[in-house]
C-alpha cells in the first residue's frame, strides 16, 4: 500500500520540477505554475492519507484548517493591486517559515525529556526553529516596510551591522546551550533571539536592496520547509524545500551579482539603509521640463525608443498607456526597447510581472548589460517611475549610500524624459543628479495620465 503513496510523491515531485521549468519563460509561466499547484495538491492528499501508527488523525482539524487557509489565500490573491503584489509575497513567504517554527517547537516539547540523546534530531529541531524564526520576523518586517508602516529611520540602530553580528553569535550560542540543556525557558530564550535576529537582519536593508532581501528571506522559507521535511521523514516536503531553497538562493546570488553587493553583507544586515548615505548636492540647480507635446515630439522623429520602467509605473498602473505607445511607435517603424534593472520594483521580476500583465513581447526585455549596450544609439528614453536604478551617483559619487550600483546608464542616450510626480528622491532617499543633466527633461504628473496624453498627441501628429 505504501508503494502507491510512495508513487503519488514521485509525480509531485516531478511536477514542481516541471512547474519550475516553465517559470523560467514567460510564455510557460502560467502552465508552469498550475503544474507546481497540481503537484503541491498530489503531495498534500498523499500526505492525509497515509497510514501512520496512532488511529487519531484529526482530520477535522487539518480539513477545516485547510479549507480557512485556502479561502483565505484565494481571497488574497484575488484582490491584491499589482501594486501590493511584494508585500503579498512577503506575508505568504513569512507564514511558511512560521510554521517551520511551529513545527519544531511541537517536537521539542514531544522529545523534550530525551531531547539531548536524539543526536541529529535534536539539531534538526533547533535549526528549523532558527530558520523558520528569521523567515517569519524577518518577511513581516518586509511587509511592513515595503508597505510604507515601518520606516527606516524608526528601526535602524547605530552600528547596526554590529548589533547583527552580536545577535547572531548569541542566537547560535543560545541554540547549542539549549540542545545540551533542553528546558522550556532555554528554547523560549532561543526562539526569541532568532525572532529578534531575523527582524534586526532585515531592519537595515532598504532601497533598491529590498528585492534581494525577499529573495534570501524565499531562500530561508525553502530551507526550514526542507528541515522541516526531515523531521518528519516526510519526502515531498524535503524535495519541495529544497527547490525553493536553492531556487532563492541561485536567485540571490544572481542579484548580488548585480548590484555589486557580496552575499555576507545581506546576512550580516549590511546592504544600505533608506536615507543611510549622503548624496550630490545639487541645491541651486534647474530641471528642464516638457509637456507631452513635446514628449511626443521627439519619440515621433526618434528612430530607436528606449522605456526603462520602475516602481512608479507599477503605483501609476501605466503599463497600459505604455503598451499603447510602443505599439503605435513600433507600426511608424520606430523600434522600441525596454531596459529591466535586476532589482526595480519591489521584488525580484516586478517589472518583467507588469509589462507581462499587458502582453509586451519578452523578447523587447533587455536586462542590464544589454539595455546599456543599446543606450548610445538610443534616440529617446523613457524613464517611467524608474528612479535610484538610473541615478549617476552609483558611478561617480563615493558619498552616495548607492555608489557601486550597477545602474542603466540613461544618460548617454541621445535625450531621457524622466516622468515623476514630483522632485522627491527615490526610494533610497537619494537626489538624483541625472534630473538635472543637459540631455534630460522632466514630466511632471501621474505617469498613467501623462502617457495618455503623449498618445494623444501623436496621433495628432500622424
Amino acid at each position: 500500500m505504501e508503494i502507491y503513496f510512495q508513487l503519488a510523491y514521485l509525480i509531485g515531485a516531478i511536477l514542481f520540477i516541471l512547474g519550475l521549468r516553465g517559470l523560467s519563460d514567460p510564455k510557460t509561466a502560467r502552465r508552469g505554475n498550475i503544474l507546481a499547484a497540481i503537484g503541491m495538491g498530489i503531495a498534500v492528499i498523499a500526505s492525509l492519507f497515509y497510514p501512520i501508527d496512532n488511529p487519531n488523525n484529526n482530520y477535522m482539524w487539518i480539513v477545516g484548517s485547510i479549507l480557512i487557509g485556502s479561502v483565505i489565500g484565494w481571497i488574497s490573491a484575488a484582490r491584491v493591486q499589482m501594486t501590493a503584489m511584494p508585500q503579498l509575497v512577503s506575508i505568504f513567504n513569512g507564514l511558511g517559515g512560521g510554521s517551520a517554527m511551529m513545527l519544531a517547537l511541537i517536537e521539542f516539547l514531544k522529545i523534550k525529556s530525551t531531547f539531548s540523546a536524539n543526536g541529529l534530531l535534536g539539531v534538526i529541531i533547533l535549526f528549523t526553529l532558527l530558520v523558520g524564526s528569521i523567515s517569519f520576523s524577518g518577511s513581516i518586517l518586509a511587509y511592513l516596510k515595503l508597505d510604507g508602516r515601518v520606516k527606516d529611520k524608526h528601526v535602524v540602530l547605530p552600528q547596526h551591522q554590529i548589533i547583527n553580528i552580536v545577535l547572531m553569535v548569541g542566537t547560535f550560542a543560545m541554540l547549542i546551550y539549549t540542545f545540551f540543556n533542553p528546558t522550556s525557558l532555554n528554547i523560549g530564550l532561543s526562539l526569541a533571539l532568532s525572532l529578534i535576529y531575523g527582524w534586526s537582519f532585515v531592519a537595515p536593508i532598504g532601497g533598491a536592496d529590498m528585492p534581494v532581501v525577499i529573495s534570501l528571506l524565499n531562500s530561508i522559507t525553502g530551507i526550514s520547509a526542507a528541515t522541516a521535511g526531515f523531521l518528519y521523514d516526510n519526502q515531498i516536503m524535503i524535495l519541495g524545500g529544497i527547490l525553493v531553497g536553492a531556487a532563492g538562493t541561485i536567485l540571490t546570488v544572481l542579484m548580488c551579482d548585480a548590484m555589486n553587493r557580496s552575499l555576507l553583507n545581506v546576512i550580516i544586515g549590511g546592504f544600505t539603509a533608506t536615507g543611510g548615505g549622503a548624496a550630490t548636492d545639487d541645491s541651486g540647480k534647474t530641471v528642464t521640463s516638457v509637456n507631452p507635446m513635446d514628449a511626443a515630439i521627439l519619440l515621433n522623429y526618434a528612430e530607436k525608443v528606449m522605456m526603462v520602467p520602475g516602481y512608479g509605473m507599477a503605483v501609476a498602473q501605466a503599463q497600459k498607456q505604455a503598451k499603447e505607445i510602443d505599439e503605435f511607435l513600433t507600426k511608424q517603424g520606430i523600434e522600441v526597447i525596454y531596459g529591466i534593472h535586476p532589482v526595480a520594483g519591489r521584488m525580484p521580476g516586478h517589472m518583467n510581472v507588469l509589462l507581462a500583465e499587458v502582453d509586451i513581447s519578452y523578447d523587447k526585455l533587455l536586462d542590464l548589460d544589454d539595455s546599456n549596450s543599446n543606450i548610445s544609439d538610443t534616440d529617446v528614453v523613457l524613464v517611467v517611475g524608474a528612479n535610484d536604478v538610473v541615478n549617476p551617483s552609483a558611478e561617480d559619487d563615493k558619498s552616495s549610500s548607492l555608489y557601486g550600483m550597477p545602474v542603466i546608464k540613461v544618460w548617454d542616450a541621445r535625450q531621457t524624459i524622466v516622468f515623476k510626480r514630483s522632485m522627491n528622491p527615490g526610494y533610497a532617499g537619494v537626489q538624483n543628479p541625472l534630473f538635472f543633466k543637459e540631455k534630460t527633461k522632466m514630466l511632471f504628473g501621474d505617469a498613467a495620465d501623462s502617457l495618455k496624453k503623449i498618445m494623444e498627441e501623436l496621433k495628432s501628429l500622424n
